[in-house]
């Protein structure tokens, strides 16, 4: 199979792409590096890799006629690092994917597409979500651009699979409380910690469910989650415990001070279902691979 990932060069697009290679898929990655890292690539010995932005319109007639052909689009480019841009937001995750929809249309091949689930709002009135909850992203601009790509693909008629995502984390993790705390602990300052609860997922676990996807498994969106919600406060105690320290740093403890629920769960029964999902890795592990 020839399979293109955008945003290759980040935590879920290497992951990803590293399965395909190993199995001999041809893999062609595109990354800007705006968030992903080069040595994220390193693993890949035969992928093809395109430096760009997934918003130019100009590389799509390029990519096209140097690739007659794709079989399955993974598409996990995105602007997420600054939750108040909206023209990063609207170029990348909306113009972005809207351009990279139209590939899928004209090489008639399927689209892997990644959401949030924010895209429920800061605090959906059913737990665990059901996938049928209305999508109201309306407080974040991140989820706004998200849910509007994901609107275009179910607009245009591609064979699709979109997978709304609990916090992914491990290995190559960029974003989020475990680089925080690690950058922070490392450097000597104090984090703060909200009272509040996560469903974490290792990346390792969902590159293989992603694979499924790409050889033709599933249809429409599902949720991808563990079902269950750790503390933050015991995601930073195991943060600390992993990186072997003498003693536990000072830390502040507040309320969740973005305002959200005390805990976000998704229901992930239907890619149970539809999906051979792994053996979860503990959070332990996951932390471990994180660090």
């Amino acid at each position: 199979m020839r399979v293109l990932v955008t945003g290759g060069a980040g935590m879920v697009g290497s992951h990803v792409a590293e399965l395909l290679e190993s199995r001999d898929d041809e893999v062609v990655i595109i990354d800007n590096f705006a968030t992903g890292r080069p040595e994220h690539l390193n693993n890949l010995t035969k992928a093809d890799k395109i430096v760009d932005s997934i918003s130019e319109e100009r590389i799509y007639k390029e990519i096209s006629k140097k690739y007659k052909s794709f079989d399955a689009i993974v598409h996990t480019a995105a602007s997420f690092a600054n939750g108040n841009d909206w023209t990063d937001h609207i170029k990348t995750n909306v113009l972005g994917t809207a351009l990279v929809t139209r590939l899928a249309q004209e090489h008639n091949c399927r689209l892997i597409y990644f959401q949030t689930a924010l895209c429920y709002g800061p605090n959906p009135t059913k737990q665990p979500v059901p996938l049928d909850y209305p999508r109201e992203p309306m407080a974040s601009s991140y989820a706004i651009s998200k849910t509007a790509g994901e609107l275009y693909i179910e607009q245009s008629g591609i064979e699709f699979v979109t997978f709304r995502l609990a916090n992914i984390v491990g290995p190559r993790n960029l974003s989020g409380p475990l680089p925080i705390f690690f950058k922070r602990i490392m450097s000597g300052e104090k984090c703060t910690i909200a009272n509040a609860k996560r469903d974490f997922i290792d990346v390792r676990n969902l590159a293989p469910v992603v694979v499924q996807a790409v050889d033709g498994r599933g249809s429409g969106a599902y949720h991808f989650s563990s079902g269950k919600d750790v503390a933050i406060l015991e995601l930073y105690k195991l943060v600390v415990k992993k990186m072997s320290l003498d003693k536990e740093p000072d830390y502040d403890y507040q309320e969740n001070s973005a305002g959200g629920p005390p805990s976000i769960l998704l229901d992930p029964s239907r890619t149970y279902d539809d999906f051979d999902m792994p053996n979860l890795n503990p959070i332990e592990d996951t932390v471990a691979g994180a660090i």
